[in-house]
């Protein structure tokens, strides 16, 4: 058995260390990774490790990032992990990387104690950490987080199912349901649900996750998902029950309420609300094995997670049995501006029938931005056009949910098949990834099929 588990570390661990040596390493700061000890309660002696930037937000968000099997803190904080770091620098937040100390550096996500809350196994540690932290720093308390990869990932579904008071939100990379793992011989691997052969109903998953908190009857965290559909380290079935779990958690319908692709081989849904930080969303990516995240991909989770600001953002609605219809006919990530303008005089700089909020995740000389475009006006509007300036030393290289001409210099975005026709009140998303020299801030003023903007 021993043997067995020695080679399936190694197939997990060889990709994730390959894509770390895509990511490269992070510049050298004065800020680094440092070792705490005694830092409260450790029933399985793991290791905790804490990144405080140079200059902390007043009141910074926590991240808890978890590693893969045969990983280390070293080895997804330098690593794959990379990008987390880079926004810490820019936004101000903090970093908690647990680390496991048992043979084959896997978190336990199986045994009895592992999956209960406060059982006394691998999250009872961790929630020390995050207890230690929070006392010795000013804490955001409605923005702590936590995402993993392959072992990380299944520790950030239990987690966000034990501690659903404490996290906002979770990004998991190629995981399985919280519960999936669970054995009863003391065997930290269950091939059933590797294997992607455990499929229940998302009331049996959600179920399963309630158990370990008994009683708590509070909203559950935001949850990301990913996966590759040719992964077999564990299998990509479990993607979808994952799916099950979170939108039965969160009290949502199976059925997407956006579908979108913002890479050609992604597909990505959203459950509940259709905006950036939705109540779930799951991307799909073809083609692609156990070797999750990818360059360029935690641009998407760090946005997700509420972590590209230094400020609480608003709450998510809180979902119903079934997502809220939204206004628009069809399921469109952004809605837009009536075609014809309101009846006022004519607009003013920071007026006008539409609102626009900008977030940039900038690394090295490439960013990603992400718009939200609201229509606050009285009309619908069937076809828009988003029109704005870049930056000097912008070049934009792909989008999503919409069209960008030029490249560079003045831009308009326009509208694709499926969110072009938009509703008063509705919103939408639309976003792009670029490249940079050195200015990586956003545009300052949008126009809306001509009319001026607010600005988010």
């Amino acid at each position: 058995m021993k043997q067995r588990l020695r080679v399936i570390l190694a197939a997990v661990a060889l990709p994730l260390v390959v894509a770390g040596m895509f990511l490269g390493v992070r510049p050298a700061a004065a800020a680094s990774l440092t070792r705490v000890t005694n830092f409260g309660t450790n029933p399985t002696n793991l290791n905790m490790y804490l990144y405080v930037p140079d200059r902390v937000a007043a009141r910074p968000a926590l991240l808890v990032l978890v590693h893969y099997c045969s990983g280390s803190a070293s080895a997804i904080f330098n690593g794959n992990g990379h990008d987390y770091v880079t926004a810490a620098d820019r936004y101000g937040y903090i970093i908690v990387v647990p680390e496991a100390t048992r043979s084959g550096s896997c978190f336990d996500v199986s045994t009895p104690a592992a999956l209960k809350r406060d059982g006394g196994s691998d999250s009872t540690g961790i929630m020390a950490m995050v207890a230690y932290t929070r006392q010795r720093y000013n804490v955001d308390p409605a923005r702590i987080v936590v995402s993993g990869f392959s072992s990380g990932a299944m520790m950030t579904n239990v987690l966000a199912a034990e501690y659903p008071d404490v996290f906002s939100a979770a990004s998991a990379f190629s995981g399985v349901p919280a519960g999936c793992f669970a054995t009863t011989n003391g065997s930290l691997w269950n091939s059933q649900c590797s294997g992607g052969q455990l499929i229940k109903t998302a009331q049996q998953w959600g179920d399963q996750a309630r158990a370990m908190y008994p009683g708590y009857t509070g909203r559950y965290p935001r949850m990301q998902l990913w996966h590759g559909t040719t992964d077999t380290t564990l299998a990509y079935p479990n993607f979808g029950e994952e799916i099950k779990q979170w939108t039965n958690l969160n009290g949502l319908s199976q059925t997407p309420s956006f579908t979108d692709h913002p890479q050609s081989s992604w597909t990505r849904t959203r459950y509940g609300n259709t905006g950036t930080q939705a109540t779930v969303e799951g991307i799909s990516i073809s083609g692609v094995g156990h070797q999750l995240p990818m360059s360029g991909q935690l641009a998407y989770a760090i946005s997700f997670l509420g972590l590209d600001s230094t400020t609480t953002a608003s709450p998510s609605p809180t979902p119903s049995a079934t997502p809220s219809p939204t206004p628009s006919p069809t399921p469109s990530p952004s809605p837009s501006p009536s075609s014809t303008p309101s009846p006022s005089p004519s607009p003013t700089a920071g007026s006008g029938p539409c609102r626009v909020s900008a977030t940039v995740n900038a690394w090295n000389n490439g960013l990603t931005e992400n718009f939200t475009i609201t229509n606050t006006g009285s009309s619908a509007v069937d076809g828009w056009s988003l029109a704005f300036t870049l930056p000097s030393g912008q070049t934009i290289t792909n989008g999503w949910n919409a069209t960008y001409s030029p490249t560079s210099g003045q831009v308009t975005a326009k509208n694709v098949s499926y969110n072009g026709s938009l509703a008063p009140g509705a919103s939408t998303d639309i976003g792009f990834q670029a490249t940079h020299t050195g200015n990586a801030a956003k545009p300052t003023a949008f126009t809306l099929n001509g009319v001026t903007c607010s600005v988010a």
